[in-house]
Formats: structure tokens, C-alpha cells, sequence
């Protein structure tokens, strides 16, 4: 996340600017603040009151203020407010003005007050990309420790098809998420992480299951890889996919197979993330062969499963982190406290089928962590995406406390 982060944009002439109201919200769902500061030139493609509404605080377009008063506005006051200044879009004129320095409009003076890192994202018809003299401009930024977030290929506002497209705001706020998490207390651990459903053979065709996507596994997974982690997955079935190559995932079907491959691994974490839906019980004997339909009824002996959490929790060592996972349906903050100390946890992810957007098969989810010493913090029903953020969240601050 980025809670407490100040996000300077800087927006200049391009047909890419309605862009910037988008990564402006993606920006503000993690959490950060932003300020916008704009060319008068920009403010043709779209509003000043469009932005200033989204980001929640004015944007500066003019050196002056209020010409009467002769109030002004203070580039070097924006400058150093900010923590991090992104430039999107950036135009090929307004390259040319920060390798030069020609300050002429607010934003070019803003950006040569500014003392944080600089990000810069072109956008503009490929025949201007591609000429050396934006080239030249791209290299000397870059040569000065700007960042550069490369523009993509597509159909361009002139109807060519070709690389100058800025890249899109979900991407550029999270190269910024990851810019700022390279400093992560993660950086470096060893998170093992489970995830997704069990499945119980019954024969060679059932099995005894549940209803766990395996997305939530997925989802901590690429968070923890993106601020640095060295993560293994172990998933039971699931069609989700990892987005980040340097996570290792290991397939299992059963809950025999994953306690197997937890056994061999868990001693050697700094981080465990226990959140699969495992079965709490399987056929004693799975047949070898389909079982036929003859009789009316059918009886199947259940054996209990083993317990991966408890056993985690039993050999844990010295600064090892276990979070366990609970979905109860009644008595939720009694059980889930009696679970997190008996299985010896440092923290439980506690959610109740009872709440709504909740449970399987949702995209969101609504969470309250508990600790030890009665301590429990609910949220609000949110993305799961923001969900995984929260948890790691929550396990870097108790790491950096510990």
C-alpha cells in the first residue's frame, strides 16, 4: 500500500490526460496522497475541477494564484511536498522543456524544485517517439535518474498503430507501489504460502471437496513477490494463475500431498501463510475402480485429515510468522480466538459466511484480524485484492515491531 505516500502528477498536452482521473483513483485506492499540477495546455483535454474533485485537493495550473492579491504558487512548496512526482503524460514538448529546463509553465518549474524520484510516462504518435531528438531526451532524463515507464503499442490518436500509447494507469500505479516497496521489511523472506481447495478421492472419478477457488492463495502470493519475497505456493486444484515468475508453485490434490510438501519446506521460512481450504476429513479407502450405482444409498467412512496449521504451528521456531485463515458461521471471534491460541498463531484471518460479498466464490471479503490479547481489527467488505494488501500489511508491521 501506499498510506502516507504524496503522489505529485503532473499532467501536460496529450489526448492521453483523461487517462490521469483514472490512475489518480488507482493511486488514492492504495492509499496514497495526491496533488495535481497542470499545463494550461493539458487542461484542454480534460478539467482542472474533473481532477481536483478526484484527488481531493486543488490543482495548480497558473505561477499566480489571485492576481489581485498577487498570491502565487509555490512550485518549490509543491515540489518538496511531494514524495514521489509522476509526469503522465508527458508530451514530447514537455521532454524537451525538463531536459532543458525551460521553465515557462508551473509544472517544468515544479519539477526542478522537486527533490524526490521522478517517473515520467510519454505519450505520443509513434513517428514522435520514435525521432532521435525524443530519443536523446529519454537517455539524457534517464542518464539524470529519472524513471522512465515505457509507452506501449496500439492504435494512436491519429489512427496509426504503433508504440507512444501512455501506458495505462493501473500499471503505472503499480510500478509506483513497487518503486516504494523495494524498501519492504519482505524484501528478501522466505513466505511459504498455501492455498486453494483439497480434494478427497472417493474413487477415480469423486472426490470429497469444497468450494475454495484457490485465489486468495494466488493473490498473497503475487503481493508478497511483489515487495521482494521469496515465495513457494503450494496449491491444491485451482485455475488461477501466479503472475510473478519468481514464485514457485507446487500442485497438490490432497491433504495428505499438501502436508507432505509443507513438512519439507516449512522449517527453512521466515513466513507462513496458511490459507487453504483444506478437508477436515477423507474416504478411509478410495476405491481402486468408479464405484457403480446399485444400491439406493451409499456409506462412505471418513478418517480425519491431518492438520497442517496445528502441525505448523507445533514445530514452529523462533521468529518464524504463522497466520492461520478461519470461516466459521456462528460464535466466529470465539472460535477464531480459540484457534489462533491453540494452534499457536501470531495472527488469524477471521471471516464469517454470514456476511454478505463474504466466503467462496466472491471477488471481495470482509476480514477482522485477531492477535493475541484479545486484540481484533475488522474491515470493511473490500476487494480481495485490497484484502491480501491489508494481511501483508499487517505482518510487515508486526515484523518491523517484533
Amino acid at each position: 500500500m501506499l498510506s502516507g505516500k504524496k503522489i505529485l502528477i503532473g499532467v501536460t498536452g496529450s489526448i492521453a490526460a483523461y487517462k490521469t482521473a483514472y490512475l489518480i483513483r488507482e493511486l488514492i485506492k492504495l492509499e496514497a496522497e495526491v496533488k495535481v499540477v497542470m499545463t494550461k495546455a493539458s487542461s484542454d483535454f480534460i478539467s482542472p475541477l474533473t481532477l481536483s474533485t478526484l484527488s481531493k485537493n486543488p490543482v495548480a495550473i497558473d505561477f499566480v494564484k489571485d492576481e489581485e492579491t498577487g498570491e502565487w504558487e509555490n512550485h518549490v512548496e509543491l515540489g518538496l511536498w511531494a514524495d514521489l512526482f509522476v509526469i503522465a503524460p508527458a508530451s514530447a514538448n514537455s521532454l524537451s522543456k525538463l531536459v532543458s529546463g525551460n521553465a515557462d509553465n508551473l509544472l517544468i518549474a515544479t519539477y526542478l524544485s522537486a527533490k524526490c524520484p521522478v517517473f515520467i510516462a510519454p505519450a505520443m504518435d509513434l513517428d514522435m517517439f520514435k525521432h532521435f531528438s525524443t530519443k536523446e531526451n529519454l537517455e539524457k532524463l534517464v542518464a539524470k535518474g529519472v524513471h522512465i515507464i515505457e509507452p506501449t503499442s496500439g492504435e494512436l490518436a491519429s489512427g496509426l498503430e504503433g508504440k507512444g500509447r501512455m501506458e495505462e494507469p493501473q500499471v503505472i500505479a503499480q510500478k509506483i507501489h513497487e518503486f516504494f516497496m523495494k524498501d519492504s521489511v519482505l524484501r528478501g523472506k522466505k513466505v511459504l504460502i498455501t492455498g486453494g481447495p483439497t480434494y478427497e478421492a472417493i474413487d477415480p472419478v469423486r472426490f470429497v471437496g469444497n468450494h475454495s477457488s484457490g485465489k486468495t492463495g494466488v493473490l498473497l502470493a503475487d503481493e508478497c513477490a511483489k515487495r521482494g519475497a521469496e515465495v513457494i505456493l503450494i496449491t491444491g486444484p485451482t485455475n488461477k494463475k501466479v503472475k510473478d515468475p519468481n514464485i514457485t508453485v507446487v500442485r497438490v490434490h490432497s491433504a495428505e500431498d499438501m502436508m507432505r510438501e509443507v513438512e519439507k519446506v516449512w522449517a527453512a521460512q521466515d513466513i507462513g501463510i496458511f490459507s487453504a481450504a483444506v478437508s477436515d476429513y477423507r474416504p478411509e479407502v478410495a476405491a481402486g475402480e468408479k464405484i457403480k450405482k446399485t444400491d439406493d444409498s451409499l456409506t462412505i467412512k471418513l478418517v480425519k485429515n491431518p492438520d497442517i496449521l496445528m502441525w505448523a504451528g507445533q514445530h514452529k521456531k523462533s521468529g518464524q510468522y504463522l497466520v492461520g485463515f478461519a470461516l466459521e458461521t456462528e460464535n466466529e471471534e470465539v472460535n477464531g480466538f480459540k484457534k489462533l491460541e491453540k494452534k499457536n498463531l501470531d495472527l488469524l484471518v477471521l471471516n464469517s459466511l454470514r456476511d454478505e460479498g463474504a466466503g467462496f466464490g466472491h471477488d471481495t471479503n470482509k476480514v477482522s484480524f485477531l492477535k493475541k490479547g484479545n486484540n481484533i481489527q475488522s474491515f470493511e467488505l473490500k476487494e480481495k485484492t485490497e484484502v491480501m494488501r491489508d494481511i501483508v500489511n499487517e505482518i510487515e508491521a508486526d515484523l518491523k515491531s517484533a
